[in-house]
């Protein structure tokens, strides 16, 4: 019961902090306006993140629907709580814990009602900064145009203890959210280990060079 209790009030605390906390911060947008007229002609896409970088983008892409593949875990609940209270929908499980059954969640949400999706591709886990392919199967199952997205943030607490060394970004601090153009992946990548594979490298250099050279 009194995990319950903490859970809920985490919970609660957190939908009330985290967009005051995103008010706080300065954002900016780089390489958007192709992302952007590929969802003004109803195409879904599937947004491919890093885990230590999703804090700035809970805020920014509030109220679009975007469905967010989250870990049954208990820092999945909150998060999905969190995500609920923005108006993303929720696709529950992961690599270890009910993940077959929230992709086939996910796909459906794309194919039915065309929304968008957004995962965070070396999670729930780990290894950091490693791309699982599940972002693939998304768009390789949908026709959803993946989308490989990072974030630059200019001063940050990092939880160097945590797996994923999570990045929070300290009030005032400049956030630039980098969009990789968007691009298809093959259906046949399904039926094949080593296409799948070759995919993966894909979006693994894709979301690499996105760390870029620009200035926050």
């Amino acid at each position: 019961m009194a995990k319950t209790w903490a859970l809920q009030g985490s919970i609660w605390v957190l939908r009330g902090v985290v967009p005051l906390w995103c008010k706080a911060l300065r954002y900016s947008r780089s390489n958007y306006e192709p992302v952007a007229a590929v969802r003004a002609t109803s195409q879904p896409v599937v947004f491919a993140i890093w885990h230590d970088e999703l804090f700035p983008l809970c805020t920014l892409h509030r109220g679009e629907g975007v469905v967010a593949v989250v870990s049954q875990s208990r820092d999945g609940e909150i998060l999905a709580k969190v995500l609920q209270a923005f108006g993303y929908g929720l696709a529950r499980g992961s690599t270890s814990r009910g993940g077959l059954r929230a992709l086939v969640g996910a796909c459906r949400e794309i194919q039915k009602k065309g929304r968008d999706a957004v995962l965070t591709v070396d999670g729930p886990r780990g290894p950091r900064h490693v791309a699982k392919p599940g972002a693939i199967y998304l768009a390789a199952r949908t026709g959803a145009l993946l989308v490989p997205t990072r974030v630059a943030m200019s001063r940050v607490k990092r939880f160097e203890k945590a797996w994923d060394k999570f990045q929070l970004p300290l009030p005032g601090s400049k956030c630039l959210v980098r969009y990789g153009t968007p691009y298809g992946v093959d259906p046949g990548v399904l039926h094949s280990s080593t296409g799948m594979e070759k995919a993966r490298e894909t979006l693994q250099n894709a979301l690499e060079t996105l760390a870029g050279s620009e200035h926050v």
